[in-house]
Protein backbone atom coordinates (compact mmCIF):
# COMPACT_ATOMS: atom_id res chain seq x y z
CA UNK A 1 0.00 0.00 0.00
CA UNK A 2 1.39 3.38 -0.72
CA UNK A 3 1.88 5.82 1.50
CA UNK A 4 0.02 9.76 0.29
CA UNK A 5 1.74 12.56 1.63
CA UNK A 6 -0.49 15.50 2.51
CA UNK A 7 0.67 19.03 0.51
CA UNK A 8 2.41 21.01 3.37
CA UNK A 9 -0.41 24.26 4.29
CA UNK A 10 1.49 27.46 4.12
CA UNK A 11 1.42 29.49 6.75
CA UNK A 12 1.34 33.13 5.98
CA UNK A 13 2.27 34.44 9.15
CA UNK A 14 4.75 31.67 10.57
CA UNK A 15 6.77 32.47 7.29
CA UNK A 16 6.74 36.25 7.75
CA UNK A 17 8.44 36.04 11.29
CA UNK A 18 10.87 33.10 9.83
CA UNK A 19 12.10 35.68 7.18
CA UNK A 20 11.70 39.12 9.98
CA UNK A 21 14.04 37.42 12.21
CA UNK A 22 16.16 35.68 9.40
CA UNK A 23 16.93 39.18 8.22
CA UNK A 24 17.34 40.58 11.54
CA UNK A 25 14.54 42.59 12.16
CA UNK A 26 12.70 43.07 15.34
CA UNK A 27 8.72 43.08 15.63
CA UNK A 28 8.78 46.62 16.80
CA UNK A 29 10.47 47.81 13.59
CA UNK A 30 8.37 46.08 11.08
CA UNK A 31 5.56 47.50 13.04
CA UNK A 32 6.67 50.59 12.70
CA UNK A 33 7.29 50.69 9.21
CA UNK A 34 3.83 49.45 8.36
CA UNK A 35 1.68 51.67 10.62
CA UNK A 36 0.86 49.07 12.78
CA UNK A 37 1.18 48.14 17.03
CA UNK A 38 4.00 45.63 17.68
CA UNK A 39 0.56 43.54 18.99
CA UNK A 40 -0.70 43.60 15.84
CA UNK A 41 2.69 42.60 14.15
CA UNK A 42 2.32 39.71 16.53
CA UNK A 43 -1.04 39.02 15.92
CA UNK A 44 -0.40 39.19 11.87
CA UNK A 45 2.29 36.48 12.34
CA UNK A 46 -0.10 34.09 14.51
CA UNK A 47 -2.27 33.74 11.42
CA UNK A 48 -2.36 31.13 8.56
CA UNK A 49 -3.60 33.96 5.97
CA UNK A 50 -2.96 37.15 5.37
CA UNK A 51 -4.66 39.69 3.36
CA UNK A 52 -3.30 40.58 -0.28
CA UNK A 53 -2.94 43.97 0.75
CA UNK A 54 -1.15 43.24 3.94
CA UNK A 55 0.49 40.57 2.57
CA UNK A 56 2.18 42.91 -0.07
CA UNK A 57 2.92 45.75 2.46
CA UNK A 58 4.68 43.35 4.63
CA UNK A 59 6.61 42.05 1.49
CA UNK A 60 8.05 45.29 0.24
CA UNK A 61 8.87 46.16 3.80
CA UNK A 62 10.91 43.08 4.56
CA UNK A 63 12.19 43.57 1.03
CA UNK A 64 10.93 40.40 -0.44
CA UNK A 65 8.41 39.40 -3.31
CA UNK A 66 5.58 37.84 -1.89
CA UNK A 67 5.52 34.57 -3.31
CA UNK A 68 8.69 34.49 -0.59
CA UNK A 69 6.85 34.51 1.93
CA UNK A 70 4.17 32.34 0.23
CA UNK A 71 6.31 29.93 -0.51
CA UNK A 72 9.05 30.26 2.03
CA UNK A 73 10.78 26.83 3.08
CA UNK A 74 12.87 27.05 6.00
CA UNK A 75 15.39 23.95 4.73
CA UNK A 76 15.95 25.42 1.45
CA UNK A 77 16.30 28.83 3.22
CA UNK A 78 18.82 28.35 5.04
CA UNK A 79 20.54 25.90 2.23
CA UNK A 80 20.51 29.27 0.51
CA UNK A 81 22.22 30.96 2.61
CA UNK A 82 24.67 28.71 4.09
CA UNK A 83 25.69 28.11 0.42
CA UNK A 84 25.34 32.23 -0.43
CA UNK A 85 27.61 33.63 2.61
CA UNK A 86 29.89 30.73 3.41
CA UNK A 87 30.95 29.18 0.46
CA UNK A 88 34.27 27.61 0.87
CA UNK A 89 35.23 26.15 -2.58
CA UNK A 90 36.75 29.30 -3.44
CA UNK A 91 38.30 29.50 -0.29
CA UNK A 92 36.62 32.69 0.71
CA UNK A 93 34.69 33.05 4.11
CA UNK A 94 32.59 35.78 4.92
CA UNK A 95 31.71 36.14 8.74
CA UNK A 96 29.74 39.10 9.39
CA UNK A 97 29.58 40.20 12.56
CA UNK A 98 27.56 43.12 12.62
CA UNK A 99 23.66 43.54 12.07
CA UNK A 100 23.59 45.46 9.04
CA UNK A 101 20.51 47.54 10.54
CA UNK A 102 22.62 48.52 13.34
CA UNK A 103 25.24 50.17 11.27
CA UNK A 104 21.82 52.41 9.73
CA UNK A 105 20.93 53.63 13.21
CA UNK A 106 24.35 54.14 14.14
CA UNK A 107 24.85 56.26 11.13
CA UNK A 108 21.49 57.70 11.63
CA UNK A 109 22.33 59.05 14.90
CA UNK A 110 25.72 60.21 13.98
CA UNK A 111 24.23 61.98 11.14
CA UNK A 112 21.29 63.71 13.83
CA UNK A 113 24.27 64.67 16.14
CA UNK A 114 26.14 66.51 13.34
CA UNK A 115 22.93 68.44 12.44
CA UNK A 116 22.25 69.09 15.76
CA UNK A 117 25.54 70.70 16.22
CA UNK A 118 25.21 73.05 13.10
CA UNK A 119 21.92 73.89 14.39
CA UNK A 120 23.48 75.09 17.72
CA UNK A 121 26.21 76.93 15.93
CA UNK A 122 23.72 79.00 13.58
CA UNK A 123 21.80 79.93 16.53
CA UNK A 124 25.24 81.13 18.43
CA UNK A 125 25.90 82.88 15.73
CA UNK A 126 22.65 84.58 15.14
CA UNK A 127 22.68 85.52 18.84
CA UNK A 128 25.92 87.22 18.14
CA UNK A 129 24.44 89.57 15.54
CA UNK A 130 21.76 90.44 17.80
CA UNK A 131 24.23 91.88 20.20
Amino acid sequence: MKATTMPETVHEGRNVKRIREILGIKQDALAFELGLSQQAVSQMEQKETLEPELLQKVASQLGVPVEAIKNFNEERAVNFISNTFHDNSAGVNYHYNFNPFDKIVELYDALLKSEREKIALLERMMEERKK
